[in-house]
């Protein structure tokens, strides 16, 4: 594991300040990419507490190992919004934030009189605003709540994965909320680059449904060209042959081949150099026409081979393969280590950061926040006395111990 001890900000995005409203995965992902660039983060619960705190077992002390995953760095209180005095301690909060994260259902910041066009963007003028919505606020379904699993089955994301004899499935990664985080991330650059050259800031909005659409490539695409519906492939894909799974004496090895002359180093380095040359799988459109024909082939002079052996064997030739590893098997391998992806802080341990900046790098500063850990701290630097937060505290606006 790679050693994180460092508590300087650092990174592309030291003296950025977040202020992070949302919870469960979308929300809470953007703003710790963020943080693991440099951002302060302050992370504001509900009185409940996030959702993911209860998403287990398995918990580490007592939070899921879910919202570990998705809330280093950041400094945590808990807020009730639905009182004046909450959002008078988030008013102070945003005086000096650049950026401002939520994912409420639609119209639940302008019901608490926090909506971006009619009080924030006028008295934040330079604040960015992020908000993460299931489906958007306009369109017949404009509103509704919206979870990772139910647009995966509505974009259409389900009707592409899965095999044809067990028929769609959902993709085993929460997909469509984390790739809505990522492009949360994106969003929120481009308004803070933006506001460099304007001073100003603007509101980033964000949909699952809209996310979960822009991720059928190329699904989307074939079906525009040829009005043929795709279908489940299993592990292969639509339009590439051989890119698929394959079984080998000791497990399962997955072929990427994306173009001809690959193909012919396959074949070379299998022992087949014939099959190259076979008309029926000379072109990649050759081969996706015959791809029983070739996946039978293919099975045949596998079954004979051990994984680490063939992949060692076939990379060396420049032909993409690897096995199908766990996730135990992914995360202790050398490579793994090598590239820090795996990272341990005061106790945490987790995924590292894939965006690796040579002159700013980010890096994992603090471990998750407890449940309004930072409250009396936070509270302080935005002005409030210990008596004053006593009182907040004492009137529910502030919490302290989450609310069943």
């Amino acid at each position: 594991m790679q050693q994180e001890t460092s508590k300087k900000p650092q990174g592309a995005l030291a003296g950025t300040r977040v202020i992070d409203l949302s919870r469960v995965l979308a929300g809470p992902l953007a703003a710790q990419i963020l943080s693991d660039h440099g951002a302060e983060v302050i992370k504001v619960e509900p009185p409940q507490g996030d959702e993911t705190r209860t998403l287990g077992p398995p918990f580490i002390e007592e939070s899921a190992a879910y919202y570990h995953a998705l809330n280093r760095n950041k400094r945590g209180i808990a807020l009730d919004l639905s009182k004046p005095a909450a959002r008078e301690v988030l008013f102070r909060l945003l005086a000096d934030a650049d950026i401002l994260v939520e994912n409420f259902l639609p119209g639940t910041m302008e019901g608490w009189g926090l909506g971006y066009d009619e009080v924030l963007s006028k008295r934040f003028p330079r604040l960015i605003y992020c908000r993460i919505s299931g489906f958007g606020m306009d369109g017949p379904l404009g509103g509704l709540p919206g979870y990772d699993a139910v647009l995966q089955a509505q974009c259409g994301l389900m009707s592409v994965n899965g095999h044809p004899d067990t028929g769609k499935t959902r993709i085993g990664i929460a997909l469509v909320d984390i790739s809505t985080g990522m492009s949360s991330t994106i969003g929120i650059l481009l308004a803070l680059a933006e506001r460099h050259r304007s001073g100003r800031g603007q509101l980033v909005d964000l949909s699952l449904y809209d996310v979960g659409l822009s991720l059928l490539i190329p699904h989307a695409a074939n079906w525009i060209a040829s009005h043929r519906e795709p279908k489940l492939n299993g592990s292969g894909h639509p339009n590439l042959a051989p890119y698929d799974k394959y079984r080998t004496t000791d497990g399962e090895i997955f072929l990427g081949v994306v173009n001809d002359g690959q193909f012919r180093k396959l074949c070379r380095a299998l022992g087949r150099d014939e099959l190259g040359g076979d008309p029926r799988f000379r072109t990649n459109p050759d081969r996706v026409a015959n791809r029983a024909v070739l996946r039978s082939e293919i099975e045949t002079i596998l079954a004979g081979r051990q994984s680490a052996e063939l992949c060692a064997s076939l990379m060396a030739v420049g032909v993409p393969a690897g096995p199908v590893n766990s996730v135990p098997e992914a995360m202790m391998h050398p490579q793994t280590t090598e590239r820090g992806m795996a990272v341990e802080l005061d106790g945490y341990r987790g995924i590292g950061i894939p965006a690796r900046l040579s002159r700013t790098p980010g890096a994992p500063q603090r471990r998750p926040p407890k449940f309004a850990e930072h409250t009396h701290t936070v509270l302080a630097e935005a002005g409030y006395s210990e008596d004053a937060i006593a009182q907040l505290v004492e009137a529910g606006a502030v919490l302290e111990k989450p609310r069943r």
